[in-house]
């Protein structure tokens, strides 16, 4: 019988095992394990975390089990049944940086992948917080808001993928996880007011960039001009230089002689939304449409916590949690380059995708939803062209 790849192989697919040896090499992440047909190695156990994102498995036990359920299936993904204890130790063990370095390679391919236009991008910036409440998680640290770890993400709303992310206790501040995101010419940044800074938001001018954002309540503004309100639900549209020129604590205003865009948005049954950009040349209406793209970001946040496992942990330990945060950003985007690649042709969105794939991760993945034809009685059946003999006379 001819083989037939697996979804999970073709999942697998972009998983590249030269730049996976090469990281793992790089964080030796190998060390004392061994090379043998046994070792339960850092690929190893990396396929064996992204079997448990695709499958929806809650716990190291089911994992175990899910693998030694059908052990045929593994050999080609290069896999094998392994007991509970082992990938609890490989969890705890495993340095999280391999797996980190891995989700930032594959977010670039799904990036790419999807993008249909190469021109006038627009990514978001925004944080989310993954709670720990459980006194087992006791190097977990809190913030006023929760306690546990948070993710920061930059999120392309064209392609529907993160392309940029960092994982920071909750004490870490936004703006400061934000000045480490490498800015790139011509990109257009939206995001919320807790990013107020202006050295970064001059930084991000400097770049030749774009950004939009809300503006604080009390931020100082001296308005220059005044233009057309043109668009429905635009109250104000005005050129205006942001903050003082010399700030309390004796730091300097780097964007005190920028000159920028304020937009006055209109809302139903609440204050008007202050709005500001460096971007002079989009409409006001385009500039008001822009930040509400930034909804997708917290939808791409609410899909990730119903549908993959970040939000109950097989390990308590901080290198496991990470191993798994990191495990479900590479499930997500593998499947967001199979659904772009492989499975174009299903007219379902990623969630009813993901739900195929969990029951069908180890068979042949079949995207047309036709089933083969019933096999008829023998009775039934054309006579075989074997014993269909034409005896008579040439």
């Amino acid at each position: 019988m001819p083989f037939k790849a697996s979804a999970f192989l073709w999942l697998l697919e972009p998983l590249d095992r030269r730049i996976v040896h090469r990281i793992v090499e790089k964080h030796r992440g190998n060390r004392g394990v061994g090379d043998g047909d046994n070792a339960w190695t850092c690929q190893r156990h990396l396929k064996a975390m992204l079997f448990a994102q695709f499958a929806g498995l809650r716990s190291l036990r089911e994992l175990a089990e899910g693998l030694a359920a059908q052990p045929s299936g593994l050999y080609h993904a290069g896999l094998r049944p392994v007991g509970k204890s082992t990938l609890g130790d490989a969890s705890a063990a495993r340095p999280s940086a391999v797996f980190r370095e891995l989700a930032e390679v594959v977010l670039g391919g799904s990036a790419r992948s999807a993008r249909q236009d190469a021109t006038a991008l627009v990514q978001l910036i925004d944080g989310s917080p993954i709670s720990l409440k459980d006194r087992r998680f006791a190097w977990a640290e809190a913030d006023s808001r929760c306690r546990g770890l948070k993710l920061h993400m930059v999120y392309d709303p064209r392609a529907m993928a993160p392309v940029h992310f960092a994982v920071e206790s909750p004490k870490v501040s936004e703006i400061k996880v934000a000045r480490r995101i490498p800015l790139a010419a011509g990109i257009t940044y939206v995001f919320d007011k807790g990013y107020t800074d202006y050295a970064w938001w001059q930084a991000i001018v400097d770049a030749g960039a774009l950004f939009v954002t809300r503006l604080k309540a009390n931020a100082c503004r001296r308005v220059t001009a005044d233009n057309p309100a043109i668009g429905a639900g635009i109250l104000a549209d005005r050129r205006v230089k942001i903050g003082h020129k010399q700030p309390r604590g004796g730091a300097s205003n780097p964007l005190y002689e920028t000159d920028l865009r304020e937009v006055i948005v209109v809302r139903e049954d609440k204050e008007p939304l202050h709005l500001v950009t460096n971007d002079h040349q989009r409409t006001a209406e385009e500039i008001a449409g822009l930040y509400k793209q930034r909804w997708q970001i917290e939808l791409f946040f609410k899909w990730v916590k119903q549908n993959l496992k970040i939000k109950t942990f097989f390990g308590r330990s901080e290198n496991a949690v990470r191993i798994q945060i990191y495990a479900a950003l590479i499930a997500f985007c593998l499947l967001r380059i199979f659904q772009n690649a492989f499975a174009k042709g299903l007219k379902a969105n990623a969630k009813a995708l993901a739900a195929r794939l969990r029951v069908a991760l180890l068979d042949p993945f079949d995207t047309t939803g036709r089933h083969p034809p019933r096999p008829r009685p023998p009775h039934m059946r054309p006579p075989s062209p074997q014993f269909a003999l034409d005896l008579g006379a040439p």
